[in-house]
């Protein structure tokens, strides 16, 4: 898997990135890789202030729709594009093209005054599946278990359903948000809560909790030990050219974009 992506950033840098090209971006997706794009588009607008971008979240797979139907130039997305979307792009005469970003793990969160620490993969698939109600069976306090997910159409959520789920549906009775930061204020606000979101979402208004004894850190997801770990993501419709392959070539450039996704709280590339 890190060959792969080693080659798509060897294959980025090819582009030529001397000029700059007047004009305008549309960029759609994943609400995990937004505030990693709010900040790198801030500062390539601001050196390159001919091109104007535009900014939107609404989960990646709504941003690798709009790349199939040609209503952006680049979507964000948290999890890698699908054989059936791929051959959908074909159809409508495109090649989406993706581009590693950053790297992220899914932490599962907690209400900052629950006193579990760790929890197991099994236990986190029982969790969300419904088995287990109590957080008193956990070691934890005697309060029901609030479960709390991501919508079907977010990269996070799937990369939870086949890396947590084994493929086994989070059970009716949760409470789905739209995106990382709705489940940060929900389970903020809730001491029965359970949640997950990338590295990049923690703060200090909830608690992680660490899987398996592993906890979530830009170590631990570099290195593979944190169960639950993964690339993000940059498509493009076909190869990118003029302003899209400048952009593409800003955000991998390790003095440059690859500094503003640690500022974001995710793991950089290099």
């Amino acid at each position: 898997m890190k060959k792969t992506f080693a080659i798509l950033l060897t294959v980025a840098w090819l582009f030529p990135a001397g000029s700059v090209w007047a004009g305008n971006l549309v960029i759609k997706g994943s609400t995990t890789v937004l505030p990693i794009a709010q900040k790198i588009v801030e500062a390539y607008m601001k050196d390159n202030p001919d091109v104007k971008i535009s900014l939107s979240g609404g989960g990646s797979g709504d941003g690798i729709k709009a790349i199939i139907d040609g209503t952006t130039d680049i979507a964000n997305s948290s999890r890698f594009i699908k054989d059936k979307e791929v051959a959908l792009a074909v159809e409508k005469g495109a090649y989406p093209v993706p581009f590693a970003v950053a790297y992220d793990c899914i932490v599962p969160v907690v209400h900052s005054s629950n006193t579990v620490q760790n929890l197991t993969l099994t236990q986190l698939k029982d969790i969300y599946m419904g088995k287990i109600r109590n957080w008193k069976d956990l070691g934890g306090p005697s309060w029901p278990i609030v479960v709390i997910s991501r919508d079907t159409s977010s990269g996070t959520y799937e990369v939870w359903e086949s890396l947590v789920m084994k493929k086994e549906r989070v059970f009716p009775a949760a409470l789905l948000q739209a995106s990382s930061g709705a489940i940060v204020q929900a389970v903020s606000k809730n001491k029965n809560a359970v949640g997950y979101i990338g590295i990049g979402y923690l703060d200090a208004s909830i608690k992680a909790v660490a899987v398996n004894g592993i906890e979530g850190s830009a170590k631990t997801t570099l290195d593979g030990t944190f169960p639950i770990s993964r690339p993000l993501f940059m498509f493009t419709r076909g190869w990118p050219e003029k302003d899209a392959s400048s952009f593409i070539n800003y955000v991998l450039n390790p003095e440059k974009g690859q500094l503003l996704v640690k500022e974001a709280g995710f793991v950089p590339l290099y």
